[in-house]
């Protein structure tokens, strides 16, 4: 297990002292048995997203051979699934692919809202998408939206940056999606977004936490620069369950 990084209080008065960043060590899991689990396609002590959600599942404990039996179950034969954090699979399974991402937490982030951020749903979805393909911050898919709060800014109503919400461990909110249009960087917007989706994740009580491609130089340098402290290093794993199935198959 990765060393704890101790939380301690700062910034917004409502912060809590401490949270326990053990369940960060296997994010997904806790989120889909706690905060999300009314999202969660789920058999036994395997567990998933929808796949226009977000495409991972996650294990409660990924040495657990009976584990890896319910995945199978809930994923079916010759499946292709992301999963992390895992280093190995079982006999049977193939790794397909994979990397290495970071997690970092919030330890002195200066959290606040922004009066030119605005709320956006279901609704923005094509412009999120759009922004997102050119911008690359990370998978966005369809229902991602589902997940907690997203904040855009607008300039002349079309969509130039935006951050949001994705996993719900216990105590803990991720910050994810934070991205600004090429013709807008430069500018802070990235920085003022992730402050102000901060910002409502401390007023309900959570810490803000992110994650980050362990080789993204520049993100990880922005997030320790405005406050986040690097926690752990993780693989992710693209994996094919045993058997045989039709082609193409992925969640």
């Amino acid at each position: 297990m990765a060393q704890q990084t101790d939380i301690r209080a700062g910034g917004a008065s409502s912060r809590p002292t401490a949270h326990d960043t053990s369940v960060l060590d296997n994010a997904v899991w806790a989120a889909l048995d706690g905060p999300h689990s009314h999202l969660a396609e789920r058999v036994g002590r395997a567990a998933r997203y929808p796949d226009d959600v977000y495409a991972f599942a996650a294990l409660a404990d990924p040495r657990d051979p009976a584990a890896w039996a319910d995945l199978h179950t809930l994923v079916g034969p010759a499946t292709t699934v992301r999963i992390k954090p895992v280093e190995t699979v079982p006999e049977g399974w193939d790794i397909v692919g994979g990397g290495v991402g970071v997690q970092l937490v919030d330890t002195a982030l200066r959290a606040e809202h922004a009066p030119e951020a605005i709320r956006l749903g279901p609704d923005d979805v094509p412009e999120i998408l759009d922004l997102v393909a050119r911008t690359h911050p990370g998978p966005f898919l369809k229902r991602t939206i589902a997940l907690g709060t997203y904040l855009g800014i607008r300039d002349q109503g079309r969509l130039i940056a935006l951050a949001g919400e994705r996993l719900r461990p216990p105590g803990w909110t991720e910050i994810s999606a934070v991205c600004t249009d090429p013709a807008y960087r430069g500018r802070g917007l990235a920085t003022r977004l992730v402050r102000a989706v901060a910002a409502g994740i401390r007023e309900r009580g959570d810490i803000p936490f992110l994650h980050a491609a362990a080789d993204n130089a520049n993100a990880i340098r922005l997030y320790e620069s405005i406050g986040f402290t690097l926690r752990r290093r993780s693989p992710i794993l693209l994996v094919r369950s045993p058997g045989t199935s039709h082609p193409g198959a992925v969640l």
